[in-house]
């Protein structure tokens, strides 16, 4: 082989960098010749400038240089085989481009590149090769006339149904295919004749005759074919099975689909009904999701010891058919469906190995047992035909099981599909064992939370009071809302409300610390302010402890409180916030107004001291106590705060029956049935004292008044038809009167409330607190306080800024209450 010939062989392929070009002017004329095209064809740049592009042609394909003109300048290019002749006569094969190249001046230059054909000498590209070629090709082919009826197909086309090349002559391609989409083909057919555009890549997916019952897919495409005027012939359509592509391309699909639709939430019974609702129909006809009842419970998942006649209880979790109302299922969606230990989805359940049947027993039944009014259908009956069995598991345990059941498509499933089905359940076992694990937290943590919230709240005759609790429907936000109140002296109470930052049982463990340090502090009956600054301390100093940072998940640090402190006998009431929503205040006329409070920091972060604002109620004014889930979240912008805030002015100014049910209605008109975050509301409607329910006297600071005291005391109790009290009474006024004489100056007042409680306090200047002593046996004195001790129920000191009140308490009730 020469130099030319190995020239030859190497361009196998048309490529732009190994073409030769050159330049036509508008007349058809060389205007510019290049060296690749000087060694392609042995012309010069001299000799060929100037030339006639036919003239470089054999006579044949010079002929045609009107018509490619023509072609040029109405398409603006034109591509084809011709056949030039070199200098020294020699016919050279070439495939030709020809582009047109505008010039700034307005005129029409045309570049032409020349690429020579592959082929040894002797090589001639005629019919009987051409049709070798078409004729072993491995794609389909087919030539059709301009009324689409078959003029020649090769044998790769038989492949897809239809018959032989010589049954096709003359038909059209719904006579040959009837099950195919014809008229959607035909389409694209057409549309090539009108417009001469290539059609290159139409996809067709559909049933063949050479697999009635198995979706097949196929890419065509279409050329038109001309005659030598240009004038339409028939299309030329080549067929390419692309069907393994296909389902390749729709498992895809199907994963992509289940990993954006499965595991949205952490419902257990959601989830599995997610995975039945992806399956149907791209992989199965009905799905039936089963777990085991330990599943759902959020428990370990065990179906324990099994024999081989043992009935196996599993839930139904979920479902899904191709058929309205689920036809095939005979076991609803959260009923117990019992299998025999040794039916395929028990196997698969303890070996934890998929199972597939390509074609099942029609009379065979259904594998439940003990069906619910003994629905028991045979396959025949429930239309089902194939099905696999996969088995759910996640972190190397068993959930429960999966099955796939065809019953519309007659296509059986494939050890394709079973490991579709693997991938896809595999997934969703993940979810569903995410929602398990996330099931058991959060019940803990709702049974931790509500154990450590008041079951019931403590009667007292300071205020009406109901609460209510909606905890989150997500774990992410059950956390550590609370509310209490607490009884003080005095008639007293206080109230609470609190949150900790953070979520599950570390949050509902990090409220329980909390809202008992706040119980012992009210207990020392400090100031609202005082109670905060201590339960900061406290906070702050446990933190480096603990080794935790401010805001981290299931700790005091940055948790909010606002404590209220309400006497009835005067109607004042003080409170501050650490951190936290102030309090709404409902008047007696409906006016709904928000405390004007001054926000303190979180508790345990640190920042300015806490600052208390007092206002006076009048008896039958509202205070409502709330966690920020009731308004807008925290970062939320001013305005959206105060809308939230309008409506919930609006909602407490709804007139109720009840308190208990105005507490519930407003919890129900802004927080949703499934709340993000925890709500806690705490109402507390005030009450007063009457007149005739206190008793005050002030004393001198003399000895001789005790015995006037003890007098005066007794006369109250018998208007107050407190006789079987009276004797404690008078020990308790003599000890506590005496001692405020003995240990301070100044005045000393005596008050008597009757409320649940006998309350006796007794006011002195002193700044000191008294102290419990136990005297011996030969002290003459020191017995007061514990005599005092002895005979109240209760008893302590309070200081007040301008001194200190000792009281003891005596219930007027049963002595359990």
């Amino acid at each position: 082989m020469g130099a030319h010939e190995d020239y030859g062989v190497a361009r196998q392929r048309f490529d732009v960098a190994d073409a030769a070009p050159l330049m036509l002017d508008a007349h058809g004329e060389v205007s510019s010749w290049s060296r690749d095209a000087e060694r392609l064809l042995a012309y010069e740049a001299p000799e060929a400038v100037g030339m006639p592009l036919a003239d470089l042609l054999e006579p044949e394909d010079a002929r045609r240089v009107p018509q490619v003109v023509e072609r040029c300048r109405r398409d603006g290019a034109w591509a084809g085989l011709l056949t030039a002749r070199s200098k020294d006569g020699r016919p050279v094969r070439v495939m030709a481009r020809i582009t047109s190249a505008l010039e700034t001046r307005g005129s029409t230059r045309w570049l032409v590149l020349l690429s020579e054909l592959a082929g040894a000498p002797g090589w001639d590209m005629s019919r009987p090769v051409l049709e070798q070629m078409v004729a072993h090709s491995p794609i389909g082919i087919a030539i059709v006339d301009t009324d689409l009826r078959y003029v020649w197909s090769n044998d790769t086309l038989s492949r897809f149904g239809g018959g032989p090349p010589s049954a096709r002559l003359g038909m059209r391609l719904a006579d040959i295919q009837p099950g195919l989409d014809s008229e959607a083909i035909e389409a694209q057919m057409r549309h090539v004749l009108d417009t001469g555009e290539p059609v290159v890549g139409y996809e067709h997916v559909g049933n063949v005759r050479s697999a009635p019952h198995r979706e097949t897919a196929h890419m065509l495409s279409f050329t038109r074919l001309d005659d030598d005027q240009g004038r339409p012939m028939g299309v030329y359509y080549t067929v390419f099975d692309i069907t393994e592509k296909h389902r390749a391309r729709q498992r895809l699909a199907l994963l992509d689909r289940a990993g954006e639709h499965i595991g949205r939430s952490l419902d257990i019974m959601q989830t599995a009904q997610e995975l039945a609702d992806v399956a149907v129909p791209e992989l199965a006809d009905f799905v039936a999701v089963d777990l085991l009842e330990t599943v759902l419970r959020g428990a370990e998942p065990t179906a324990g010891p099994l024999a081989d006649n043992d009935p196996v209880p599993l839930r139904r979790a979920g479902h899904q058919s191709v058929n309205a109302d689920v036809p095939e299922a005979v076991v609803d969606i959260g009923a117990v469906a019992t299998y025999l230990a040794g039916s395929p989805p028990i196997r698969c359940l303890t070996t934890g190995r998929s199972w597939r049947e390509e074609r099942l027993d029609p009379l065979s039944r259904e594998w439940a047992a003990d069906i619910p009014g003994g629905r028991h259908a045979t396959f025949l009956e429930l239309g089902l035909h194939s099905v696999m069995i996969v088995p759910l598991r996640a972190r190397g345990t068993t959930l429960g099981v999966t099955t796939f059941f065809r019953r519309r498509r007659q296509e059986h499933f494939d050890e394709d599909d079973l490991h579709l089905a693997e991938d896809l359940v595999s997934r969703a076992a993940v979810c569903v064992d995410n929602a398990r694990r996330y099931t058991r937290e959060r019940d803990a943590a709702l049974v931790l939370q509500r154990s450590l919230l008041p079951h019931r709240l403590p009667e007292q005759g300071a205020v009406e009071v109901a609460a209510c609790y909606r905890p989150a429907d997500e774990l992410t936000g059950l956390g550590g809302d609370w509310y209490d109140l607490i009884p003080l002296s005095g008639a007293r109470v206080a109230l609470v409300v609190g949150e900790v930052p953070g979520h599950g049982i570390g949050a509902a463990a990090a409220m329980g610390r909390l809202r008992t340090a706040v119980r012992t502090l009210a207990a020392l009956d400090l100031r609202p302010e005082e109670v905060l600054a201590h339960l900061d301390d406290l906070v702050a100093r446990s933190a480096p402890e603990e080794g935790v940072e401010p805001y981290a998940r299931g700790t005091d640090v940055g948790s909010g409180c606002v404590y209220v402190v309400y006497d009835p006998v005067d109607g004042r009431c003080a409170m501050a916030a650490a951190g936290h929503p102030a309090p709404a205040v409902v008047l007696p006329d409906g006016t709904v107004t928000f405390v004007e409070l001054p926000q303190g920091p979180p508790l345990g972060v640190g920042g300015p001291p806490f600052e208390a604002v007092e206002l006076s109620l009048a008896e039958g004014s509202t205070l409502a106590l709330h966690t920020d889930g009731l308004l807008a979240a925290d970062g939320e912008e001013a305005w959206a705060v105060d809308a939230d805030r309008d409506r919930l002015r609006g909602v407490l100014a709804r007139r109720a029956p009840s308190l208990d049910l105005r507490c519930r209605a407003v919890v129900d008109a802004l927080v949703p049935a499934r709340p993000y975050d925890d709500v806690a509301l705490l109402m507390a409607r005030t009450r007063r004292l009457t007149a005739g329910q206190v008793a005050v006297w002030d004393l001198p600071a003399d000895p001789a008044v005790v015995a006037e005291a003890r007098k005066a005391a007794t006369r109250q109790l018998a208007e107050w038809d407190l006789n079987e009290p009276a004797f404690t009474t008078e020990l308790i006024v003599s000890e506590l009167v005496t001692n405020a004489i003995r240990h301070s100056t100044g005045p000393i007042r005596l008050r008597l409330i009757r409320e649940r409680a006998l309350v006796c306090e007794v006011f002195d200047g002193g700044a000191t607190a008294p102290h419990l002593r136990h005297p011996r046996t030969t002290d003459e004195g020191g017995r007061g306080l514990l005599l005092v001790s002895q005979l109240a129920q209760r008893w302590g000191t309070r200081f007040v800024p301008d001194g200190k009140i000792i009281w003891a308490e005596q219930s007027l009730t049963d002595p359990g209450e």
